[in-house]
């Protein structure tokens, strides 16, 4: 065997940029100027800090910044670097783009770790070739990749999910290998949950209660019942895809919180203690490219890490665009059945076109509409993850992909039409709880403005590129419309938006069609309607998020808190926690400023049950504190069982609020920058009302009682009452009547069956146990049978007129509240809401008290 010939290394020169112009298999003939200045900034303010962030917006070409990077300091300093991406199919688009664009030979591991080839695990051992892998090929049990000396996170500010993983245990009542676990900490968690919340945790609540609910148990009674938690889940844990996340968690469940819904229990810390996994920690540097900075802290956070140096885009890359982006909102103009049409028909004038779903459910049925509605190729994700060819390459195809966001690019040709299904506006449990229970919009204001961004820039990646995006979800279509929102974006997008926006209110379904047309054409005469964006930029500028600057001097300190937290030294924990708090002071971050007072609060217990003198004292005056802090958010006011004795919050304040609540989920489901759902809703609600027909009637009873935030429930079962509404201990059950005849008497089988309706609720709806349940007739009738009165005892009188000009009186008032809307966990439109809710007699306590002074008995005459 010949002896290897080795060449003496070249001299590698002082800055990446300069690297590119040496490789002889380019196929573009330099980097672009904003490209030299960030890694030439890299070069002289970070090469030696341990943790920088390269802001690189969407189509300014990050993943040749971020190879330039990383080959730069293999051959400059011998370093092993490997470059993380969130999913096999990027990292299979990073290892093409670096072979055919860029003339850089890399090295792409996926799947596990020991199916990799001896020769490139050797080409990255011996830092002769850069690795490219997944975040899970580092964040597991025993990675490969467990020395790096760089690590470079691709699409950071999508991350967090991947990172915090590894400390999250999901158990989801949906998978049949968590049945049993799911079941079994259900029946655990039973005695501390209300039975309304027990019957969600289950999954038997109303619509959109148990679709968006989402909870968290407090701290000290997350204490209470750890070590049982503990038990049951290594009981049952062993065999699924749970042990590796019980593994990092369960000794330090006093560090976590768990959050449930009706489909999930979730227990994860707060902040991803990454500090604790050396494959992280240990690297020399950690570089975050990312299309957003983070601001607020918002990487940190993520990541886990106190300080991250941010390197942000070149000055006046804010002013520029990335392609064009043509937006279309159907709902503005088009009934569900038109936008169905009209995707059909855009679809066949594209031909290849892209649709994002946010779940599998979605994507299956979208898949299944276009195979047999349009006969065209459907490719899920799985299928163009190592290659997008045999998409591009079919002339009719629709490559439908759920819950990805980020990173599957098609540029240029390759696709010109994007529907967006919708988008989650939390990916976790924890960041729904944050935002919709307790206010902190604000922390996650940049983390969801990236989401939408990296959505809509899937097929528009330079500044040739052109692309129609399709937005017909509702939430979505309220994200981007509301004035209110758009300003926090780029001027060429807010410009983009105001143009769609233009174009699809007032239009007809063939209009839509010849716009795109136009558009897709790309020539004379959509340059000369483009000219109406361009001139539109020109005048818009980019808000900055409020507050900002609070959120970022606090996240060092949150960091620490999690620090001392999982290290048990809880004195250390409530020190940062308080010094967290010194630096909220911005009325916009009330909500945030209140959980850290419950934080510091549920550090301070701990430390007492530990039995460090003065912390129970503490822990009661901060619980205090977070509850007294946000008056809107009913959450905290559940802390006041851990206060002082001589602390109580008010019932009915307590019950009003959880109603506004569900006000709010109510809203956001029907959206609102547009009539038309909401229209409908309140059309069937006073139609069926003003309906003697007692199908009509019941349902539209049941969707007020959602409307006005409660609990609301039917059951066409022999016996049952007719609908109910569940606020807090406030149960209303009616018996409708309204068919009935105004000079008819009750007969007594009528008052038998109102009056049994309290023990049948009790027997048959979860949600009813521990409430005051009021039976109340709905009638027209004004006189009962002398022998029926008797069973009328306890049972409230509603009169069928006095009750239909009150639901309109309260469908108005719903109305008039969503008027100043804008999303959930707005504290001051809660208390606002509150007020007008009880003003105009529709809060539970209220309207309970009234009905209760109501008497059948007394009110009706005997004949």
């Amino acid at each position: 065997m010949a002896f290897k010939k080795s060449q003496p290394p070249s001299p590698t020169p002082d800055n990446p940029d300069e690297l590119l112009r040496e490789l002889p298999s380019r196929r573009i003939p330099d980097v672009l100027p904003h490209q030299q200045e960030i890694v030439r900034r890299y070069v002289t303010d970070a090469v030696s800090l341990p943790d920088v962030a390269l802001q690189l917006p969407t189509g300014s070409g990050k993943t040749l910044v971020g190879l330039l990077i990383a080959e730069w300091r293999r051959r400059r300093y011998g370093d092993r670097v490997v470059y993380l991406c969130p999913t096999r199919q990027l990292v299979h688009q990073v290892v093409e783009q670096a072979k055919d664009k860029y003339g850089l030979t890399v090295h792409g591991f996926t799947g596990k770790a020991r199916n990799y080839l001896p020769a490139r695990k050797a080409d990255y051992l011996t830092a002769a070739r850069v690795a490219i892998t997944t975040y899970s090929s580092l964040f597991n049990v025993n990675p490969f990749f467990g020395d790096a000396h760089i690590i470079i996170l691709d699409d950071a500010h999508a991350a967090e999910n991947y990172v915090a993983s590894v400390w999250s245990l999901t158990v989801n009542r949906r998978n049949e290998e968590h049945n049993v676990l799911h079941d079994a900490l259900c029946g655990l968690l039973k005695p501390l949950l209300t039975p309304l919340n027990y019957a969600r945790l289950r999954g038997h609540g109303s619509r959109f209660a148990d679709n968006r609910w989402v909870d968290k148990l407090p701290t000290p009674l997350f204490l209470e019942v750890a070590s049982e938690i503990a038990e049951v889940i290594e009981t049952h844990v062993q065999g699924t895809d749970l042990t590796y996340a019980w593994s990092m968690i369960q000794e330090h469940l006093h560090a976590c919180h768990l959050y449930i819904s009706s489909d999930e229990i979730f227990i994860r810390p707060l902040i991803p203690p990454t500090w604790t996994h050396r494959p992280l920690s240990d690297p020399k540097q950690r570089i975050y490219m990312s299309a957003t900075l983070g601001e607020g802290g918002d990487l940190e956070r993520l990541i886990g890490r106190k300080h991250i140096r941010r390197i942000p885009a070149p000055e006046g890359w804010d002013r520029q665009g990335v392609g064009r982006r043509f937006f279309i909102f159907p709902s503005m103009s088009l009934d569900s059945k038109q936008t169905t049409a009209l995707r059909h028909s855009l679809m066949r004038a594209a031909g290849r076109s892209l649709v994002l779903t946010p779940n599998d459910r979605t994507r299956a049925s979208v898949a299944k509409d276009v195979e047999e509605e349009l006969g065209f190729s459907t490719f899920g994700a799985s299928e163009i993850e190592a290659t997008k060819q045999p998409f591009i390459s079919a002339s009719q195809a629709v490559a439908v992909v759920a819950n990805r966001y980020d990173g599957i690019d098609f540029p240029g040709d390759e696709c010109r039409l994007i529907f967006v299904e919708g988008l989650p506006k939390a990916t976790n449990l924890q960041e729904r709880f944050l935002i919709e229970r307790m206010g902190a919009n604000l922390l996650f204001n940049g983390r969801i403005q990236t989401r939408a961004l990296q959505a809509i820039g899937r097929c528009t990646r330079s500044l040739e590129d052109y692309s129609s995006v399709f937005i017909s979800n509702d939430n979505l279509v309220t994200y981007f419309a509301d004035p209110r929102k758009r300003e926090f974006l780029h001027p060429e997008l807010q410009a983009e938006i105001d143009f769609g926006v233009e174009q699809s209110k007032g239009v007809q379904l063939k209009d839509f069609v010849e716009n795109f047309g136009v558009f897709l054409k790309n020539d004379d005469e959509w340059e000369e309607v483009n000219r109406q964006i361009v001139t539109g930029r020109s005048t818009k500028s980019q808000k900055a998020f409020p507050a900002m600057d609070q959120l970022t001097n606090a996240v060092s300190y949150e960091v620490d808190y999690q620090r001392e937290l999982w290290a048990t030294n809880y004195e250390g924990a409530l020190d940062f926690a308080r010094r967290v708090l010194g630096q909220l002071t911005a009325p916009e971050l009330r909500g945030y400023r209140s959980l850290w007072h419950y934080l510091a609060g549920g550090a301070a217990h701990l430390g007492a049950v530990e039995g460090v003198a003065g912390l129970a004292a503490l822990a009661r005056s901060e619980f205090s504190s977070a509850r007294d802090g946000a008056g809107g958010i009913p959450w905290l006011a559940s802390l006041a069982r851990f206060q002082t004795d001589d602390e109580e919050v008010d019932g009915g304040d307590l019950i009003l609020m959880e109603q506004i609540e569900r006000v709010e989920m109510v809203l956001t489901e029907l959206g609102t920058v547009h009539d038309r759902r909401f229209g409908e809703r309140e059309r069937e609600i006073l139609d069926g009302l003003d309906s003697v027909e007692h199908t009509a009637f019941e349902r539209a009873q049941e969707l007020l009682g959602e409307q006005l935030g409660f609990v609301s429930g039917n059951q066409e079962t022999e016996g049952s009452p007719d609908p109910w509404w569940i606020a807090g201990s406030v149960c209303l059950v009616f018996e409708d009547h309204a068919g009935a005849r105004d000079q008819s008497a009750l007969s007594v089988e009528k008052a038998r069956q109102v009056s049994s309706h309290p023990d049948w609720m009790r027997a048959n709806v979860e949600a009813s146990g521990g409430t005051n349940v009021l039976p109340v007739l709905v009638t027209p009738v004004t006189k009962v049978r002398r022998n029926a009165a008797a069973h009328l005892r306890g049972v409230a009188l509603w009169p069928l007129d006095e009750f239909r000009r009150w639901a309109r009186d309260a469908v108005s008032v719903v109305r008039e509240v969503r008027r100043t809307f804008v999303e959930p966990g707005n504290l001051v439109w809660r208390a606002s809401a509150a007020e007008t809710f009880e003003q105009g007699g529709l809060d539970a306590m209220g309207l309970h008290a009234t009905l209760r002074s109501r008497s059948a008995v007394d009110r009706l005459r005997p004949v």
